[in-house]
């Protein structure tokens, strides 16, 4: 395995990104995709072997991995303690919002007071990512207008193998700002491996909410941009 355009990705790709966070190398978020990061950690581990370093995941880079290994019940990813500790920088980039909501909208008036807004409500998903990582987006913020739903559904990047320590922040500081009103349903907080926050290398939420009266969803604008403040003007 190694860099290839399009990406590989799959199941073998992320076990190698656990193999290299598991012993210290940071190969960036665990989704299974085949990018820039994972080749500079695999790089960095070749180097500390003695094994040529191409970036390259061939036989003999593969059996020193398998030796090094750690065999303990008691795993620590590297990628994931550099989250919880604060290390990684929070981009400085703009706030991309998308989706299909007339939320939207009114977020992306709100929020330009104070953040560089990005509106990409009418470009698909995976146009999103591309543009949100070419440029270093600080968070996407995807939202969709689900007429049959009950209630409020924020979801941040959780697969079984890692999750955003982030994103899941930010979704609880949004769900408890939005459970203090008294216009809006119950927010529930769940972690999904959704397409667009496997493609996208930043913090990325998805909102979805039902059918909404619009002085709730004046409210509901008001209280988003209020915790985006907060959270990212601290």
């Amino acid at each position: 395995m190694y860099l290839t355009r399009p990406n590989l990705r799959g199941d073998d790709v992320a076990d190698l990104q656990v193999h290299l966070a598991q012993l210290g190398f940071n190969p960036g978020r665990i989704d299974g995709i085949f990018g820039p990061q994972l080749e500079r950690a695999l790089i960095d581990f070749q180097r500390n072997c003695g094994l040529t370093a191409d970036g390259t995941l061939s036989q003999v880079t593969l059996r020193e991995l398998t030796r090094m290994t750690l065999t303990t019940s008691d795993r620590h990813l590297v990628n994931e303690a550099r989250d919880l500790a604060g290390f990684d920088e929070i981009a400085s980039g703009p706030l991309v919002l998308c989706g299909e909501s007339a939320l939207a909208s009114l977020l992306a008036r709100a929020l330009a007071t104070s953040f560089d807004v990005h509106d990409l409500t009418t470009i698909a998903d995976d146009e999103v990512a591309r543009y949100a990582n070419a440029h270093a987006a600080a968070t996407v913020l995807s939202i969709q207008a689900i007429a049959k739903l009950n209630g409020i559904h924020l979801q941040y990047w959780a697969s079984y193998r890692s999750h955003s320590r982030r994103g899941e922040q930010l979704a609880s500081s949004l769900a408890t700002g939005l459970s203090m009103s008294q216009q809006l349903p119950a927010v529930e907080v769940t972690g999904m491996a959704l397409p667009i926050m496997r493609e996208t290398t930043m913090t990325t939420l998805r909102l979805e909410h039902g059918q909404l009266p619009d002085a709730a969803l004046e409210e509901f604008s008001a209280i988003v941009s209020v915790i985006f403040g907060e959270v990212f003007h601290r």
